[in-house]
């Protein structure tokens, strides 16, 4: 396949585990810097490149990243519907509902039943209020929610508007939870983790997270940001 950085390309990337966004889009960008494309009229260019939607490092899957003129496109990109499969943990929580902070507390499971967990499934589908873990990019003054949580600053997160158009749970073996769910931008999968524990009555922290869907676009189109250096870079 020919590519055009500086006329723009919307490239499908499947994150690594503990790889952040930026050093995902920063691997793309070193493999592309030398291409032929962004030669225009005999200067070399330094074409735009972003990615449309962040994964937390712990996430792994599908992330679009855009160069050049199609950076253009990336709000509609983001506002596009997600598709993501993981695991819930019952019975524990973690202060930012996933596996980056130890458990601080712990609760019982023994009267948590597999039809509980479908209906309360069932009963988080549809458009709703959703407030976002304090351990997150939310912009809340200037700064992000996370620069203040981890400062010890007091983050008071408000409720926005989402909607969960399918929550399944694919299998249960207690303690844990795999799910599929499909929903809206701005939806934290990790809210939900806590949602989930509290309408259960016990607890529940998000273990394993993978986005396999924007869009149209599907993680298995994309290839890994080391595959993309590897097969697509100008030698």
């Amino acid at each position: 396949m020919n590519y055009n950085f500086y006329t723009g390309e919307v490239l499908l990337i499947d994150k690594p585990y503990t790889w952040s966004s930026f050093q995902a889009v920063n691997k793309l960008k070193h493999a592309i810097k030398q291409h032929p494309s962004l030669i225009v009229d005999g200067v070399k260019t330094k074409p735009k490149i972003g990615h449309a939607g962040t994964l937390d490092p712990l996430a792994t899957g599908l992330l679009i990243v855009c160069t050049g003129k199609k950076t253009k496109t990336i709000n509609d990109l983001m506002g596009m519907e997600k598709e993501y499969t993981g695991t819930f943990l019952l019975g524990a929580t973690t202060p930012c509902f996933d596996l980056e902070k130890e458990v601080d507390k712990t609760f019982p499971t023994e009267h948590i039943t597999v039809e509980a967990i479908q209906q309360a499934a069932k009963d988080f589908t549809g458009i709703q209020q959703q407030v976002p873990p304090i351990f997150s990019a939310v912009m809340i003054n200037g700064k992000r929610a996370y620069e203040m949580a981890r400062a010890g600053e007091e983050v008071e997160m408000k409720s926005r508007e989402i909607e969960i158009k399918e929550f399944e749970i694919t299998n249960v073996t207690m303690p844990t939870v795999s799910f599929r769910i499909v929903c809206s931008k701005g939806t934290y999968i990790r809210s939900i983790a806590r949602d989930l524990g509290l309408a259960l009555n016990s607890g529940a922290h998000l273990t394993k997270l993978c986005r396999t869907r924007i869009g149209d676009f599907k993680l298995e189109n994309a290839v890994t940001p080391q595959e993309f250096a590897d097969k697509f870079a100008t030698k």
